[in-house]
C-alpha cells in the first residue's frame, strides 16, 4: 500500500480530511463541503475494512464527492432551509407596521421621525413636530409614514 502524508494510515487520513471539510463548511458555510466531508468519511470508512490502493481511494473519493454533491442540491432543492427570521438584519423592512413620532416636522413630503432609539429620514403626508405616524413601507432608509386609522 502506498504511504499517506504524515504517516498515517490511510483511513486516518480521510477521517480528517473528512473532518477538515466538516469545520471548513462551518467556518465558511455555502452547503457545499459538508457534501464532500461526507464522501471523505465514507470513504474513510471503506479504506478502514479493505484495503484499497491510494488511486482507487482517490476514484471512490471523487465519485462519492460527486454524488453527494448532487444529490445534496437535489435533496436541498425540494427542502429548502427557511430562515427563522426572513427579516433579520433588514432593520428598515422591521420597521413596517411600527409606530413612529416626528421629530421634525414633516413638510412637502419629508421630515424626520423618532424610531426606538434612532432617527429615521421619512416621506408622508405633512405632520406636526410629535405627532404619532405608523411606517407603512420602507423605501432604502427613508420611512413611508401616515397617520394611523383610528
Amino acid at each position: 500500500m502506498m504511504a499517506m502524508p504524515f504517516d498515517l494510515e490511510p483511513h486516518y487520513t480521510w477521517l480528517v480530511i473528512g473532518l477538515v471539510l466538516a469545520v471548513a463548511e462551518m467556518a465558511i458555510p455555502g452547503v457545499f463541503l459538508i457534501w464532500m466531508a461526507g464522501a471523505a468519511l465514507a470513504t474513510g470508512m471503506l479504506t478502514w475494512m479493505v484495503a484499497i490502493e491510494l488511486p482507487a481511494q482517490v476514484s471512490i473519493f471523487s465519485v462519492l464527492s460527486i454524488l453527494a454533491v448532487f444529490a445534496g442540491r437535489k435533496y436541498l432543492a425540494r427542502h429548502p432551509v427557511v430562515a427563522a427570521d426572513p427579516l433579520m438584519n433588514q432593520r428598515g423592512a422591521r420597521a413596517v407596521g411600527e409606530s413612529v413620532v416626528v421629530t421634525e416636522a414633516i413638510v412637502g413630503g419629508s421630515g424626520r421621525v423618532r424610531l426606538g432609539d434612532s432617527e429615521w429620514m421619512a416621506r408622508g403626508e405633512d405632520a406636526a413636530l410629535g405627532t404619532r405616524l405608523r411606517v407603512t413601507a420602507v423605501d432604502g432608509s427613508v420611512l413611508l409614514v401616515s397617520v394611523p386609522p383610528a
